[in-house]
């Protein structure tokens, strides 16, 4: 069993380059970067939020945990297992433990099965229920999502997105999991429907003791949701802290523009907006030293040679931060 502190899920050094392969011999001719040397850790029972821009890497950071996508190097700890040389059997347990709610209610249920079957096939492929017994199982679980078990028999294309994702979430939870991984579960949400998602993922999470990775790019979403937050930006982890102490306290330049952009009715709560310019570099040519120096205020030209590590800032508790320039002052309440 392999060390974790105490820990459900925890990632070191994690990298996942893509080739990018030319010519009649497809030789290799480089790599897209598109997670660059992370690391975190989530107890069980809480909920870490991995937040950036799109294309900062945070799909990717979560297919790799589960091997879904080849990792190139790092360590991935879960529940005492060494996810990344586990062989097929403990693969096979590790997958059953950790389950994931996917972005889009549309696209992630088959057309062609019913709900019944959509939700009782991880039941029936892990723990060889069938029958009577499986069926009374899909009923509860529908049940636990606010939806009736007379819809067992019913298609996706029925039900209107804020349903179709309780039967996302309903099939996640088939196998009573320690992990689930929710890939930005209510951006194809209307807002409405997203608190609705949002408070019932909260219930279960209280019920089942549930851990949660939760990837977003919604700020609002994450700061309601989640207990630690980790800011992404060209697969590398800029800064981290609990949410309290990040959303009152961002340090690092690129936290700072997130946090403004989030809607505010009272202009004054988030103080002036922070722009930076530019676009997000490609992952293919990254910038040398600090990825976001290109865009940063702060950038001096040590940025632009050396990437700061991601190290914890003096008197803060737990609160990380790559940068060289930014005020590393923690305030107090």
């Amino acid at each position: 069993m392999a060390n974790t502190n105490g820990h459900l899920l925890k990632v070191d050094n994690l990298k996942t380059y893509f080739p990018i392969r030319k010519g009649l011999l497809r030789r290799t001719v480089g790599h897209v970067k598109a997670v660059d040397d992370i690391s975190f850790a989530i107890r069980k029972g809480q909920s870490l939020g991995l937040v950036g821009e799109s294309g900062c890497g945070k799909t990717t950071a979560a297919r790799s945990i589960i091997r879904l996508v080849p990792v190139t190097s790092g360590n991935v700890v879960f529940d005492g297992i060494d996810v990344l040389s586990a062989e097929k059997e403990q693969l096979y347990a590790v997958r059953r433990d950790i389950s994931i709610i996917f972005q889009d209610p549309f696209g992630s249920l088959n057309p062609r099965m019913t709900i019944g079957n959509i939700i009782g096939e991880p039941i029936k492929i892990h723990k060889k229920t069938k029958g009577q017994e499986l069926t009374e199982q899909v009923a509860e679980l529908l049940t636990k999502v606010g939806l009736s078990p007379d819809h067992i028999n019913r298609y996706p294309h029925e039900f209107s997105g804020g349903q179709r994702q309780r039967i996302g979430v309903a099939r996640a939870l088939a196998l009573r999991p320690k992990l689930v991984i929710c890939d930005e579960p209510v951006s194809a949400l209307d807002v409405s429907i997203q608190s609705q998602i949002l408070n019932l993922l909260k219930e279960l999470q209280e019920e089942f003791s549930l851990t949660y990775l939760f990837i977003a790019h919604d700020l609002a979403v994450v700061e309601f949701f989640c207990d630690i937050v980790a800011v992404m930006y060209l697969g590398k982890i800029v800064e981290q802290a609990n949410s309290q102490q990040l959303y009152r306290n961002p340090l690092h330049p690129y936290t700072k523009a997130l946090m403004s952009a989030i809607p505010q009715i009272d202009t004054t709560l988030r103080g002036k907006r922070t722009a930076f310019g530019g676009e997000v570099p490609s992952a293919i040519n990254p910038p040398s030293g600090c990825p976001f120096h290109p865009r940063c205020p702060l950038a001096q030209s040590k940025c632009s040679r050396q990437m700061p590590t991601l190290e914890q800032v003096s008197g803060s508790d737990g609160h990380l931060i790559a940068c060289w320039f930014c005020e590393k002052k923690i305030f107090s309440d």
